[in-house]
């Protein structure tokens, strides 16, 4: 959920929810983020019911979020995992920002200070992904996944109540 205006092409409820500074003052008052922050002038957040609607629902939720926002999940949800993904350099980095075309230079200045910054907490975080081409970064992430799947602390419990269940042949 954001405050910011949409940038051409993203969609309320898609891209994000989309609401007045009021709308999400609100929420804040009345406990609704999993996380939330203030980022270049506009609020950004997690609301909390949307997250656990997705998790009644069995799916695994993916949230895109800086770095002020994931100390705030990591102090209430300790299993989570939690990946840094960096830009392959600070050239890419600014290239990107103006590519975009919706920001104005003191902006993008203010991003990449803001960059600098965040990268100093990349410890925190239990893995770190370059962002150097989507389709490899994405593969990264899938396999990150994939192995969080496998780790013995998340399954276990899964077979020990198979095989207590299973009757011995």
């Amino acid at each position: 959920m954001t405050t910011r205006k949409p940038r051409i092409g993203e969609v309320d409820g898609i891209d994000y929810f989309f609401v007045s500074r009021e709308e999400f003052e609100e929420r804040i008052k009345n406990n609704g983020f999993l996380e939330y922050a203030e980022f270049v002038g506009e609020y950004y957040g997690t609301p909390i019911d949307y997250i656990e609607t997705q998790l009644d629902k069995g799916k695994e939720v993916i949230v895109e979020i800086e770095v002020q926002g994931a100390l705030q999940v990591r102090e209430k949800s300790p299993d989570a995992v939690f990946i840094f993904i960096v830009p392959p350099s600070k050239k890419s980095l600014i290239d990107r920002l103006k590519v975009r075309g919706t920001e104005e230079d003191a902006k993008i200045q203010e991003r990449i200070e803001k960059a600098k910054r965040e990268f100093g907490l990349a410890y925190k975080y239990d893995y770190i992904v370059v962002n150097d081409e989507v389709n490899n970064a994405a593969d990264r992430i899938y396999a990150i996944i994939r192995a969080e799947h496998a780790k013995t602390e998340r399954s276990i419990h899964r077979y020990y109540k198979l095989m207590e269940e299973e009757k011995d042949v």
